[in-house]
């Protein structure tokens, strides 16, 4: 049975390694992760976040077409502090209160692949009339 995700995959434009590398780690605040030799060859990079609980891997395709409406959720805490952070680093966020227990927001990584995050909202129990 299926347990977790063990990553991500998203595509990037070939030459975009060094945009995306500033982008993840710089502005998502990800670390980078070796691929290894074979993989490594064709391109792209992996990183990392959360003592790897979040992983996302970046790939290279030749036709490629950002992802628009696909997209991964990412998990965050404390997402105001973390939309600060990526407007800070002239991302665009843009936020949508339509899913009913969290608060979440989109942005857009510089190849333009759309990106969610989103952090539950507590609630309180046992209150009421």
């Amino acid at each position: 049975m299926l347990h977790a995700v063990d990553h991500v995959q998203l595509a990037a434009p070939p030459g975009s390694e060094t945009q995306l590398r500033s982008y993840c780690v710089g502005v998502l605040g990800m670390t980078e992760t070796p691929k290894p030799p074979v993989l490594a060859a064709r391109g792209g990079c992996w990183f990392e976040a959360g003592a790897g609980a979040v992983r996302l891997h970046l790939g290279i395709e030749a036709d490629f077409r950002p992802a628009t409406k696909a997209h991964p959720g990412l998990l965050v805490r404390d997402i105001d502090a973390y939309a600060d952070r990526l407007v800070a680093h002239d991302a665009e966020v843009v936020w949508d209160e339509d899913l009913p227990g969290h608060r979440r927001f989109y942005s857009w990584d510089p190849v333009g692949n759309r990106l969610e995050f989103l952090e539950p909202v507590a609630t309180v129990c046992g209150l009421g009339g």
